[in-house]
């Protein structure tokens, strides 16, 4: 596991949209014509690298032409329509905006009439797309990853999640304050359904991620901090602020300083 520090969330969400902008034009080169497998989230942390990636597009510094993207969770029973659900959010901070064809977006329907079958179908659609090159997500202040809260299994898989008191509350700021608004369902990937990617990584901005980002560096590989399991990962990457940091020991914080400078000298 890396953990890349940056002085802001500014800061840090260009450096991971250069990032991944990079990954896609090295797939591009390397294996022309080949999918680049994207899994991308939702929420607050991500939109400031949503608006690097649409400039390096608009920039010509990369395309979506050849760009399959999966995301990682949807409401359940909250209309597609509705402002606050997963397809307008992604429509309004990058679909719209990017050259992404219309038929290479994926995201799940919370609204299907058999959510079991379409998680199952969601499953089978990534694995016929060659599985994913890489995972954006983000983290909730109590370590968990897309939907997957506490105690859920590290080996899961797309399913049904019921959502504890606590993310509604904290999603409440996207539904007026009130937690009554906020869907007490979602369809999420599960924490194997990330973990799977050749390449993952997680975005923790602010004060509010330091426990969290201290569970998943420093403390046991576990699911009561369902993120932790990119401890396990190869290629996993986490992009902090420094305030995302503040709860880390001292040495942790000098380490990952050290490694990145030894590999950018």
């Amino acid at each position: 596991m890396k953990v890349i520090i940056r002085d802001d969330s500014k800061t840090a969400s260009v450096w991971a949209a250069r990032y991944i902008a990079d990954r896609i034009n090295e797939k591009a080169a390397s294996n022309p014509g080949e999918p680049f497998v994207i899994g991308l989230c939702t929420g607050s942390t991500p939109i400031e690298t949503y608006a690097e990636l649409i400039r390096l597009v608009k920039a010509g510094k990369v395309s979506f032409k050849n760009v399959v993207s999966f995301n990682m969770d949807e409401y359940v029973g909250l209309p597609e329509s509705h402002p606050e659900s997963y397809h307008s959010f992604m429509h309004k901070y990058l679909f719209d905006q990017i050259d992404e064809p219309a038929q290479n977006i994926h995201i799940l329907n919370g609204n299907a009439p058999d959510l079991d079958k379409e998680c199952a179908d969601y499953e089978k659609a990534i694995a016929a797309a060659g599985g994913f090159d890489f995972f954006l997500g983000g983290i909730g202040e109590d370590g968990h990853i897309a939907f997957n809260e506490p105690f859920s299994p590290l080996n899961s898989r797309t399913r049904v999640m019921t959502l504890t008191e606590d993310t509604r509350i904290v999603n409440s700021r996207f539904f007026d304050g009130d937690m009554n608004q906020v869907p007490k369902q979602a369809l999420s990937v599960g924490v194997a359904t990330v973990t799977d990617a050749k390449e993952v990584m997680i975005l923790a901005f602010g004060p509010k991620k330091a426990r969290a980002i201290r569970d998943a560096v420093e403390g046991p590989l576990s699911h009561y901090c369902t993120v932790s399991a990119l401890q396990n990962h190869q290629q996993g990457i986490i992009v902090c602020d420094e305030a995302a940091v503040g709860e880390l020991k001292l040495n942790s914080y000098k380490y990952f300083k050290a490694v990145e400078a030894a590999e950018n000298r």
